[in-house]
This record gives C-alpha cells, sequence and structure tokens, in this order.
C-alpha cells in the first residue's frame, strides 16, 4: 500500500482530469504498462503461470509480479467437503515484502478479500470444469488455486486474474482407468478388472453381476493428461479506477491511493456465445449510482475484451514454445 500526502493525492486528481489528463509516466487512460506472461514456472505442480505488470526492462526490478500454481490431489465424495464432478479451491498469499507497511494482522486481512473476490468467482458451480470427476460418487479431483503475490505496483486484481487462468490453461488432468479388486472363485489373490470390459451386462438373460468400481489407477504419468474442460469460462478482470468525470485502466500505487472508488468487473467471451459478465465488485469508500454503473459495464466489457484477445494469444503461444522446447529436449536425448 502506497503512503500518499493529501497534497499529492490532489495533485494526482487534478492531473488526471485535466485537458489533456496526464499521468506520471506519460500513458493514456486506458493504456496498460508492458505486461510479460510465462508458463509452466513449477514442474511439480499440474499447471502454473508468472505474470508481471510494469517490470523495468532494463533491470527487470519493480512492477507488479504475481505467481499462480494449481495441483490436483484426490478426495473421496461425501467425506467432508469433497464433491461429486470435483471442486476447485482458491487462495491468495501475500508477501510481506509487497506490503511493507501493514501489520501482520492487516495483511491476513488483505489476503483474506483477495481470496475471497478470487474464490467466489473461478470456484462457482456454473465454471467448474467437467472432466475432474474420477468415480461417480466416490472420488474426485480437488483443484487447488494458489496465488503468491510477490509485489504489488498496483492494479493488482488484474494480475491475479491473468496468472490465474494462466495456471489453469496450462493445468493437465491425469487420465483415469476405473478398476475392481476380487478374487476368483477358490482363490484368495485379488486381480484387478477393467471395468470398461466388464461392467456392461449386454442382455436380459445375463446373470453376470454388475461390477462395481471401487478404485482407479493412472495409465500414464502424473504429469501427463488432458486440458481442463471449459477455458472459454474463465473470466479476466479489468479495474475501472473512478473519479468524479472519468475512469481509467492499469493505476499505479499512487495513482489508487488517489481515487475514492474502484469497480472490478469479470467477464469471459465464449466463442460461440455472448459475453457473458461473471461478476462485479465495488471497492473503495466512494459511491456510484445505477446509471454510472451500467455505462461503466458496457466500457469494461470493450476493454475487458481487448485484455481476453491478448491473453488467449499469449497463452497459446506459450502452448507452441513449450511443446517446440519438450520436442527438441526428446529428439536430444
Amino acid at each position: 500500500m502506497a503512503s500518499t500526502s493529501k497534497a499529492e493525492k490532489a495533485y494526482i486528481q487534478s492531473s488526471l482530469l485535466s485537458d489533456p489528463p496526464l499521468r506520471a509516466d506519460g500513458r493514456g487512460l486506458i493504456d496498460f504498462r508492458t505486461i510479460a506472461l510465462e508458463s509452466g514456472i513449477a514442474p511439480i505442480a499440474n499447471g502454473s503461470a508468472r505474470v508481471s505488470i510494469g517490470r523495468n526492462a532494463q533491470d527487470g526490478g519493480g512492477g507488479t509480479e504475481v505467481v499462480a500454481a494449481a495441483k490436483l490431489e484426490v478426495e473421496s465424495v461425501g467425506d467432508g467437503e469433497g464433491v461429486d464432478g470435483g471442486r476447485v479451491a482458491c487462495s491468495v498469499s501475500c508477501s510481506p515484502t509487497a506490503y511493507p507497511l501493514l501489520s501482520p494482522n492487516a495483511l491476513d486481512d488483505l489476503q483474506h478479500d483477495m481470496t475471497s473476490v478470487l474464490n467466489a468467482t473461478l470456484s462457482h458451480p456454473t465454471i467448474r470444469p467437467t472432466n475432474l470427476g474420477i468415480i461417480p460418487g466416490m472420488k474426485s479431483w480437488l483443484l487447488n488455486l494458489d496465488i503468491i503475490v510477490f509485489s504489488d505496483a498496483g492494479n493488482i486484481f488484474d494480475a491475479i486474474f491473468m496468472a490465474a487462468r494462466a495456471a489453469l490453461w496450462d493445468t493437465k488432468v491425469p487420465i483415469t482407468k476405473s478398476v475392481q479388486y476380487r478374487a476368483k472363485k477358490g482363490e484368495t489373490q485379488a486381480m484387478d478388472v477393467d471395468t470398461d470390459e466388464t461392467a456392461l451386462v449386454g442382455s436380459a438373460l445375463d446373470t453376470r453381476q454388475t461390477i462395481q468400481v471401487a478404485d482407479f489407477e493412472l495409465p500414464d504419468y502424473w504429469d501427463e493428461g488432458v486440458p481442463l474442460d471449459g477455458r472459454q469460462a474463465w473470466p479476466v478482470c479489468l479495474t475501472l479506477n473512478l473519479l468524479p468525470t472519468l475512469h481509467f485502466l492499469d493505476a499505479t500505487l499512487q495513482e489508487e491511493a488517489s481515487v475514492p472508488l474502484k469497480l472490478l468487473v469479470f467477464y469471459s467471451f465464449p466463442s460461440d456465445a455472448t459475453p457473458l459478465l461473471r461478476g462485479m465488485r465495488l471497492l473503495g469508500t466512494g459511491a456510484s449510482d445505477l446509471t454510472q454503473v451500467k455505462s461503466l459495464l458496457k466500457d469494461g466489457e470493450k476493454y475487458a475484451r481487448n485484455v481476453w484477445v491478448a491473453l488467449e494469444g499469449k497463452l497459446k503461444d506459450e502452448d507452441f514454445r513449450r511443446n517446440q522446447k519438450a520436442r527438441e529436449r526428446f529428439l536430444n536425448r
């Protein structure tokens, strides 16, 4: 959090409200700082990504930096919080160096607020991936999406959702094979039976018992598998920083401290459907009326689409880069 005096806030507000508007780094009101994204940075995770906004090109320092990692674990349905078909659990942690002016209690409150925003959006059942189930009614995948904020130079929510979407895009769900353990007649040794071959009864006169699935196995390595379903449903976040007569994007810490209100909008853009507003939040001490919010949502949809298209292109480039490196390693063995 930036420590900004009243005089600094007044100066920043008057500069933004001037004609033409002025920002300390020379950007326009709807211009973003440089955004860098890299996926597959954590080898032991099922999917991971790093996003930085406004990093210094000369020494690589400064800016907002967020790392996201997705990890899959098996949980039993009906025991505790297990859900048939799987579920997504999100958490946000902040490095103390990212907010050196905050006390430990204040840092915990900030982490809780960030987690609630991310979890309420990405953990919603309507956008849950459909391939998180393992054995219907028995076992499913729990997808833990962990976000770490290493530095905050403004626009943290946009960075968190970019990193989250990139990590989910990078996640591979292991292929599973359902099995049952049973013993032959007169024997005590158990064997595995593939339910794909024996579970179905083809005739009403067939007296064989239908085999019930008891467990599963992984035919592939743990880091292989298929991408998560529903990539088009994961939203991006766009933060509109509001002043009485205008709004602007990608605020620095000093600019954030100078505006009384921020509007967070979460949009997804399915290829075969109209844009979907997944949620919105108003943060700050200011006030806004319904007419202004409706206008802001229209503008937010346009800006969010630009972020979506740019992020989609970068993620596809990252897929190509990593696949090319994997082929080169295989050929050089």
